[in-house]
């Protein structure tokens, strides 16, 4: 599980990284809201830890601003504020879970399982379409190389390698990758498109994804694509 940390307290940064790998957690920290969005705009997260008061951008603006985005990633705001009108504007915000500062790292790490935990598996643990294989087990996407998926990632080229004799609509994907949570919207399946897109060239693969933002989208080899789409 790969995991994003905003917080600007170094030591509390570090500590909080170091016990999230020891849980074998994959982690990027960052130390101001305004690095926060920029991981964000470039990379699919399981989990976001986002410190309230941070320089640059504030926890808060960065929660509001990814939420207009339509990304729906889980987020677990820190703070050393205790009022009950903070925590609430968090919770309105679009935040999944809410943690005051001093915190254990006891409390701390069963808030992030109880934050990303998924309760269905993902069928079949090894999917492969033309060079490229998806294993569920490692969450990861392999042709030359590999490179490891979120959550979502996995699940959105699960479906499209599922699929790859017909083109998937964006309002089929938000139903069947997204359930029809009401916030996912059309840009919220373009995001993980774009990821996806990058992380093909990233493995050396051929296999492309053709569709434009708000169309239908199918897996094809590199011969099959017929450009100008991307």
């Amino acid at each position: 599980m790969k995991l994003l940390l905003a917080e600007d307290t170094k030591d509390l940064n570090r500590a909080v990284t170091m016990m999230l790998e020891h849980e074998g957690y994959e982690v990027e920290p960052v130390y101001d809201g305004a690095e926060a969005m920029e991981h964000i705009e470039k990379s699919s997260y399981d989990g976001i830890i986002l410190d309230i008061m941070m320089p640059k951008k504030d926890g808060m603006e960065v929660l509001r601003e990814l939420r207009s985005r339509h990304i729906l990633t889980p987020v677990l705001m820190l703070t050393a504020k205790t009022e009950i009108d903070d925590r609430v504007a968090g919770l309105d915000a679009g935040a999944d879970d809410y943690l005051s500062k001093p915190f254990s790292m006891k409390e701390l790490m069963a808030r992030v399982r109880s934050m990303i935990r998924r309760s269905a598996g993902f069928g079949e643990q090894t999917l492969r379409y033309e060079d490229i294989f998806l294993d569920a087990e490692k969450f990861a996407l392999t042709a030359g190389n590999s490179v490891r998926l979120s959550i979502k990632e996995f699940e959105l080229m699960q479906m499209l390698i599922a699929n790859t004799d017909r083109e998937l609509s964006t309002e089929y994907l938000l139903e069947h990758v997204w359930n029809g949570e009401t916030e996912a919207q059309e840009d919220t399946v373009w995001l993980y498109i774009s990821y996806l897109r990058g992380k093909l060239k990233s493995v050396g693969t051929s296999v492309q994804i053709t569709g434009a933002k708000g169309g239908a989208f199918q897996l094809v080899s590199g011969s099959e694509k017929s450009g100008g789409d991307q």
